[in-house]
C-alpha cells in the first residue's frame, strides 16, 4: 500500500441498516457520485463499508456527512439529491454542527404531502426566532427562503389556531412603475404585485382551500397601503419585500400590531427599487430597532440560497462588484 501525503487522509465507515444504506447511497450509488464533487476526495463502496481518501479536511466533512445523512435516513427524513448539497455546505461552515438538529425540524406539512424543513443554519435560527419573538426581520438575497417559510409557519400557526388569521402584505412598487399608469381596477393593478404572495401559498395549501379562506377573509393577500389605519390583533402578518417600503410606510406597518400578533418582515437591502432620493425604510429600521427587545433580526448570505446552485454564484459575484465600486468612490 502506497504511504499517504502529509495532506491527505483515509477513514472507513461500516453501515449496519442494509435499507438506510441503499437510500443513503441512491440509485446505482447516485449519491456517491454527488457526494465525490463536493470534496477532493474519492470514496470506495463493498457493501456496507465505505472508504472515504483524499483532502484531509474534505475526507472529515464527508465522514460527518454521510453519517449524520445516514442517521436522520433511519428516523425516516427522505434524504433527496438537495438536502446532501445543503447538509454539505452546512458542515462546511461549522463541522461541528447537528443536520439532524436542523432537517428534522418539520415547520408544516404541505398539502402535497412535502415537508418544509430549514435548509441552512440561518434558516433554523429563522424559524427558531419566529416561534419566539413577535416582530421578527429577516434581511438577505432572494432564494434563501426568507418569504416561503415565514408562510409555512403562518399557515402552521393558523391550523394550530395560534392565529386566528394570516395577513400577507408587500408594498406596491416596482422599478419606477406606477400603480396610476398600469391598466385595469384597482384589483387588476395590485395582482401582479401580490403573486408571488399567492404562489408560495398555493404551493402549501391546496388551492380550492385557500381559495376558500381568502374569500372568507381568514387568508388576506394586500398591498401595503391597506394596512393604513388597522389595527391587527391574533394575526400571523407578514411584510414581503419590504426594502421598497418608505421609512413612513414601514413605521405605519410596524404600529399596526395588535394583541395575540405576530409579525415577520422580509427583504433585500441590495434589491431597493424606490427612488434614489428616497430611504428605504427596511434599512433605516435596522438602526433604529435593532436593539429593542422582543424583536429579532436574522441575516441571511448566498451559503443560504436554496435555488439552484448558480444562484449563489451569481450573487456572489454581485457582492464582489458591488464592494468593488464602493473602494473606487470611496
Amino acid at each position: 500500500m502506497k504511504p499517504q501525503p502529509e495532506d491527505s487522509s483515509v477513514k472507513k465507515i461500516s453501515f449496519s441498516d442494509n435499507n438506510a444504506v441503499k437510500i443513503l447511497f441512491g440509485e446505482h450509488d447516485k449519491n456517491i457520485k454527488l457526494i465525490e464533487e463536493l470534496e477532493k476526495v474519492k470514496l470506495h463502496i463493498r457493501g456496507n463499508n465505505v472508504s472515504i481518501s483524499g483532502d484531509v479536511i474534505g475526507v472529515d466533512i464527508i465522514e460527518k456527512l454521510l453519517v449524520q445523512l445516514y442517521a436522520i435516513i433511519k428516523k425516516g427524513y427522505p434524504v433527496y439529491h438537495t438536502d446532501i448539497d445543503y447538509a454539505h455546505r452546512i458542515l462546511s461552515s461549522d463541522s461541528s454542527t447537528n443536520i439532524e438538529e436542523i432537517f428534522l425540524d418539520t415547520v408544516y406539512i404541505s398539502s402535497k404531502n412535502k415537508a418544509i424543513t430549514p435548509k441552512s443554519i440561518a434558516q433554523k435560527l429563522y424559524i427558531d426566532s419566529m416561534r419566539r419573538y413577535d416582530m421578527v426581520f429577516s434581511i438577505g438575497p432572494a432564494g434563501t427562503g426568507k418569504t416561503y417559510l415565514a408562510m409555512a409557519l403562518a399557515i402552521a400557526f393558523l391550523l394550530d389556531k395560534k392565529a386566528q388569521r394570516i395577513v400577507l402584505t408587500r408594498p406596491a412598487l416596482e422599478a419606477g412603475e406606477k400603480l396610476g399608469f398600469l391598466p385595469g381596477d384597482l384589483s387588476e393593478k395590485v395582482n401582479p404585485y401580490l403573486r408571488p404572495l399567492y404562489d408560495a401559498l398555493y404551493d402549501m395549501m391546496d388551492f380550492d382551500r385557500a381559495s376558500a379562506l381568502i374569500n372568507k377573509g381568514v387568508i388576506e393577500v394586500a398591498p401595503l397601503a391597506f394596512m393604513r389605519g388597522r389595527t391587527l390583533n391574533d394575526s400571523f402578518i407578514i411584510l414581503d419585500e419590504a426594502q421598497n417600503t418608505t421609512p413612513e410606510q414601514m413605521k405605519m406597518f410596524l404600529t399596526r400590531l395588535g394583541f395575540g400578533s405576530k409579525a415577520v418582515i422580509t427583504g433585500d437591502i441590495t434589491q431597493t427599487d424606490l427612488p434614489p432620493d428616497k430611504m428605504s425604510g427596511l434599512i433605516e429600521v435596522e438602526g433604529i430597532l435593532k436593539e429593542t427587545e422582543g424583536i429579532k433580526f436574522v441575516y441571511f448570505t448566498e451559503v443560504d440560497v436554496v435555488r439552484h446552485h448558480l444562484v449563489q454564484d451569481i450573487i456572489r459575484a454581485y457582492n464582489h462588484l458591488d464592494r468593488s465600486k464602493r473602494k473606487v468612490e470611496g
